[in-house]
């Protein structure tokens, strides 16, 4: 086997061609390779090619300035995206408003998987996941806007059970990022924060006669690798681009250089972790994480559930559970913000495509993810908030095959709290409410799980709320709330309410509302 073949950003941007189909790598902020897609922006600029371009992801990834996918965001040079989330990337979300390119939202497990799929030239993927949702092609099948009209997805009957299926997609180019090269090409990942989908792109776009480049920070001699460590094998690799480790394009994620906390080569107290201040997201987080239970598996989902993750470290109970994250890494403490992919203490990492067949074979016994929108019928919607486009992300494998969900979410959007004397008071009410007649689309089927008996709840800061076979019943709302004005009034619909034989509404733990440990337990 020879050497790999060593090219600038400039050049690696060189070999798209006009109406390739280009997969990126990447989580939230992390494993982007930041060089290629700027140089691939500039080529575009310069010179008005790659033209018609289709971009295929797995994660949302970027940070909302410009990075990821945005670099692709000119009229003329992307005719379609495909991705499981699009909330990082606002300047191919405004194309996609404006009708100036197709776009399918795909769930990311679905899409992880297609990626395995197309690397074994099968004929394409089959899941139970996204059924009754906006994914289901007799609810729109993803198409994200109106120019959108050719059906990607497709219901199945195999063996009595409905499917959705999606056909094989051939990739012609792989952006990924990666740690190191040797001079064969072997790629490790020692310094991510997770091993995403990098391998199962690269073996794709290879088996589909395309072209690999991977952006590393150093290219080594061969042998200096350690071979257990190697995530792209060199024969799956056409070439490497160099970027070093202090060029911001190279940075483990966005605006945050290398943390060896965040890539498992170290271990750090968790106990020295700044605690958070008692807001709604922390009441919240307090009152989600009372779910928790001994030796359970756990999946967190970006934004407030995040939180559950910081209590249970204040309060001295991860240990007790085993968190995860979908794109990799297994127990420890998950980050957030843009640190969200990353994990503290990791014990293992496993790439995303088996993560997923962990998740949607029903290996998760609670998650914890956010809320948007919730209907009667216990529809909880997070993808599409009014226009804007945000996508699903993992939201769709998560919530309907862990064998408990908890959502959570402010009550109202905006709000404004005071606590800290073990009540809630509402300072200013939030402007729109959460908790709708209908919702925009539906993310997870509150109907098939009603259906199914699963155990859902809906956490709030002043209220919790269950799903039954009948639907939405309040159970618990916080100290200090008066029931009709600062909870019925603000909903669109009145929810069932379970009382006591007193005919009382149990109360919120009130020591979720003061300024100290709590001194939480796990049963």
């Amino acid at each position: 086997m020879g050497k790999v073949k060593v090219l600038t950003a400039r050049e690696a941007a060189d070999l798209i061609k006009d109406n390739d189909t280009v997969t990126m790598s990447g989580f939230v902020a992390n494993g982007i390779a930041e060089a290629l897609h700027t140089a691939a922006e500039e080529r575009f600029l310069e010179t008005g090619h790659p033209k018609n371009l289709k971009l295929f992801w797995v994660a949302g990834t970027g940070n909302k300035d410009g990075s990821f996918a945005d670099h692709y965001a000119h009229e003329g040079m992307v005719d379609t995206v495909i991705g499981g989330h699009f909330n990082f990337c606002p300047q191919i979300v405004s194309m996609l408003s404006e009708n100036k390119i197709k776009g399918y939202n795909i769930p990311q497990g679905a899409i992880s998987s297609m990626l395995r799929d197309s690397a074994g030239h099968k004929i394409g993927t089959l899941t139970h996941v996204g059924l009754g949702t906006f994914a289901d092609p007799r609810n729109g099948g993803g198409r994200l806007n109106e120019v959108t009209t050719e059906d990607i997805v497709k219901v199945l009957e195999i063996e009595g059970e409905e499917q959705l299926f999606y056909p094989r997609v051939a990739l012609d180019v792989a952006f990924i990022r990666g740690t190191y090269a040797d001079e064969l090409g072997n790629i490790t990942m020692e310094k991510e924060m997770a091993p995403l989908d990098c391998t199962a792109q690269a073996m794709a776009v290879h088996n589909n006669g395309g072209t690999v480049v991977v952006q590393v920070e150093k290219i080594v001699k061969s042998g200096q690798l350690d071979p257990k460590l190697v995530k792209i094998p060199g024969i799956y690799v056409d070439y490497v681009v160099v970027c070093p480790a202090e060029d911001p394009k190279q940075f483990q994620s966005i605006n945050c250089p290398y943390d060896p906390a965040y890539s498992g080569n170290t271990q750090v107290a968790v106990e020295s972790l700044e605690p958070k201040k008692l807001d709604a997201k922390k009441i919240i987080g307090r009152r989600a994480a009372m779910e928790l239970r001994k030796n359970v598996v756990v999946n967190l989902g970006v934004g407030v559930p995040e939180w559950v993750s910081s209590v249970a470290a204040e309060e001295g109970v991860s240990d007790e559970m085993t968190l995860t994250v979908e794109c990799g890494p297994i127990g420890g403490v998950p980050g957030g913000g843009l640190r969200f992919g990353g994990t503290l203490n990791a014990q293992a990492y496993v790439d995303e495509p088996y993560q997923f067949d962990f998740y949607d074979g029903g290996g998760l016994d609670l998650c914890f993810l956010g809320l948007a929108e919730v209907d009667p019928s216990g529809n909880v919607n997070v993808s599409r908030l009014g226009s804007r486009i945000v996508g699903s992300g993992g939201f769709m494998n998560i919530s309907s095959n862990s064998k408990k969900a908890v959502f959570c979410g402010t009550f109202t959007n905006g709000v404004k709290i005071q606590t800290g004397d073990g009540k809630l008071t509402i300072v200013q009410e939030g402007r729109q409410h959460k908790f709708i007649n209908k919702v925009t689309e539906i993310t997870f089927s509150g109907v098939i799980a009603g259906k199914k008996g699963k155990d859902v709840l809906y956490v709030t800061e002043r209220a919790v709320f269950t799903l039954k076979e009948d639907g939405v019943h309040l159970m618990e709302i916080a100290p200090g709330i008066d029931l009709q004005t600062q909870i019925l009034d603000q909903m669109d619909f009145e929810p069932i309410i379970d009382r006591d034989e007193n005919g009382n509404i149990k109360l919120m733990d009130e020591r979720i509302f003061k300024d100290e440990v709590m001194g939480m337990t796990i049963e």
